[in-house]
């Protein structure tokens, strides 16, 4: 109990105290009569009033200039437990009698050590700001600092490395040292009643780093017109901004503060909670609110869903450190504006979504694709959604959705199966109900080529692409590979469509009995292969198949139809080439220029391609030869 609630508030210096008091080694001893608290508190004046005389600024240059804790930190104990036992006596004399002299003297001696003491807390966390900065504070509290400093001098010599190791240890003795001090301090400051001036100090001192590192990490308040009239270029540099932020305020400034702050006021869990609440809460307030403020007032667009994907990943990856860090309730408003972030940019996303959705189908479907390759709206639409495959948080966002479109994709495409055995199948029958958006448009472009072959190998070509994609993301996770592998029988059915359609005739021309035709017939022959494959051959240049492995089977399944028909054909007719010059003039393709013609197809070339035009089709076209 402080002297302070007994009512006592003496206004006299030390100087004067000490005049109207003599000193305690000239009392006479206690007399019989005199009361046991009476005589403990004698007791503990004549010990305490000395040391902590000694140390009043009013009375002396010396202790004004100099600090009792960096001064002598053994006789700063001393200090702290004499102060401790004056209050101990001051509380056992009131309780036996509160009109005693003794108590307004003690007070008095007690104002003095207090404000010592204020002086001692405010310089250690003046002077030790570097030290007792918050990323220090988390990082040591690991015990892993010196560990993982020393590992920063790897390539240096041993020397090097134990000078090194010797400077850490001093800067994190040093630290711990003030830290300990602190605590000393305030729990002595708290005890004698002296805890609010104590509190001030250490609010007003942290207060300013905290909010230092908020606007050193380019945190800052943002109104929300200023958000909404912002060009995205601006905001977007915020946000990245504020995703590097959130990362350091979390793990470090305020989990660094709060462990500083239950460190110094262990004792006195109300005033480390009322501490650690009023110097982060407005700070916290601001970075919290940051992205809600985006959510709720920024320009919507589908491409900026990633963004806001970032930041919903940022505070919903560190929600436990965030729980943990603010768990007082005081600042449980922090936590509900990281929560009610989380539901805005929630809310934000799946707008974004339905947005990308009425693109597609708004999506013309008379734009078609040179070459009948992959249309631009594929390649965007694909690489929009396997981006989106990386959102784990995703799962979260859409859990709550209507999954209505699961009754809108034939089973054919997405079986109930495929989702069930998913990560997340509220997450995969969305993305797969895109994916079948973007096939029915495609299927609407490709009736606008007026070559139906083309119109198939358009639509290989994509689905291909569609295969590559969802192959090579975590889509591959959120489909299956029961769903890859149906779409590649598709691909295989376009294909064998195409090659159906373009080469058939040409497969068709060529003789199935040689041996019975007559010279003439044979010439004729060869001139109705020249005529259909030149023509064949010539639409099929304008043709490209991206895809190396798509091109390749495509050559492949043309020349082992053609080819080997074409030289059994040619090679049973040599002989009367060779005799009969009017016949070999009719022979246009040796089977070996057959296969090298073939070679040059699907890179979309309007020509045929010199036989060392590129790597890839030499080897192409040697294979195709054999």
């Amino acid at each position: 109990m402080s002297m302070k609630k007994f009512g006592f508030s003496p206004k006299r210096s030390s100087s004067s105290f000490i005049a109207h008091y003599p000193s305690p080694s000239r009392f006479a001893l206690p007399t019989p009569t005199m009361s046991f608290p009476d005589s403990v508190m004698l007791q503990t004046l004549e010990i305490a009033e000395p040391v902590i005389v000694k140390w009043d600024p009013e009375t002396s240059t010396y202790a004004k200039v100099t600090s009792l804790f960096y001064d002598n930190r053994r006789e700063a104990l001393e200090f702290i437990k004499l102060v401790n036992k004056l209050h101990k006596a001051m509380h056992s004399l009131v309780a036996e009698n509160s009109t005693s002299e003794l108590l307004i003297r003690a007070q008095h001696l007690m104002q003095i050590a207090m404000k010592r003491l204020e002086k001692e807390f405010y310089q250690i966390l003046s002077l030790n700001r570097a030290q007792l900065d918050p990323e220090s504070v988390s990082t040591r509290s690991s015990r892993t600092s010196t560990r993982s400093s020393l590992s920063d001098f790897a390539d240096e010599s041993d020397d090097e490395i134990r000078v090194a190791g010797e400077l850490i240890s001093e800067v994190e003795d040093t630290a711990e040292g003030a830290m300990a001090d602190l605590k000393l301090i305030a729990e002595c400051m708290i005890s004698s009643g002296y805890g609010k001036e104590c509190v001030n100090i250490y609010k007003v001192i942290r207060k300013s780093i905290v909010d230092e590192g908020i606007y050193k990490l380019g945190v800052e308040k943002l109104k929300a017109n200023h958000v909404h009239k912002m060009d995205w270029e601006v905001l977007d540099l915020k946000i990245k901004n504020w995703l590097a932020a959130v990362k350091i305020a979390i793990k470090t400034l305020f989990n660094g503060e709060r462990i500083l702050c239950d460190h110094v006021f262990a004792s006195s869990d109300s005033i480390r909670e009322a501490s650690y609440t009023e110097i982060t809460k407005e700070g916290a307030l601001i970075l919290f609110g940051f992205p809600e403020n985006v959510a709720k007032n920024s320009k919507k667009s589908p491409e900026r869903i990633f963004r806001t994907l970032d930041m919903y990943t940022a505070i919903a990856s560190r929600w436990p450190e965030i729980v943990s860090v603010f768990s007082f309730p005081s600042t449980s408003s922090v936590v509900n504006q990281a929560l009610n972030s989380l539901i805005k940019l929630a809310e934000s996303v799946r707008l974004d979504l339905a947005e990308f959705e009425t693109l597609l189908n708004k999506e013309s479907l008379k734009t078609t694709a040179a070459g009948a390759g992959v249309h631009r709206f594929t390649m965007e639409t694909m690489d929009y959604l396997s981006l989106l495959g990386d959102y784990s948080v995703l799962s979260d966002i859409l859990m709550d959705s209507p999954q209505t479109e699961k009754s809108l994709m034939p089973q054919t495409f997405f079986d109930e199966s495929y989702s069930d055995s998913s990560p997340s199948p509220s997450v995969s029958a969305r993305l797969a109900w895109l994916i079948f958006i973007l096939v029915c448009k495609l299927d609407g472009k490709a009736k606008h080529y007026k070559d139906v072959s083309q119109a198939y190998i358009f639509l290989a070509n994509n689905l291909q692409h569609i295969v590559s994609k969802v192959r090579s993301s975590n889509l591959r996770y959120l489909l299956g590979d029961e769903w890859i592998t149906k779409r590649e029988s598709e691909v295989k059915k376009f294909a064998a469509n195409y090659e159906r359609l373009a080469w058939s005739h040409v497969f068709d021309a060529i003789p199935k009995n040689a041996s019975a035709m007559t010279r003439e017939e044979a010439r004729d022959g060869f001139r109705k292969i020249n005529a259909v494959f030149e023509e064949a051959h010539h639409k099929q240049l304008a043709i490209v198949i991206p895809d190396g492995k798509l091109r390749d089977e495509i050559k492949v399944s043309v020349a082992r139809k053609l080819l080997p028909a074409y030289r059994e054909f040619y090679n049973a007719k040599r002989l009367e080439m060779e005799k009969d010059r009017r016949f070999a003039a009719a022979v246009k393709y040796a089977p070996e220029d057959m296969g090298n013609a073939l070679s040059d197809l699907f890179f979309g070339s309007s020509s045929v391609s010199s036989s060392a035009s590129s790597t890839s089709s030499s080897k192409s076209r040697t294979s195709i030869s054999q």
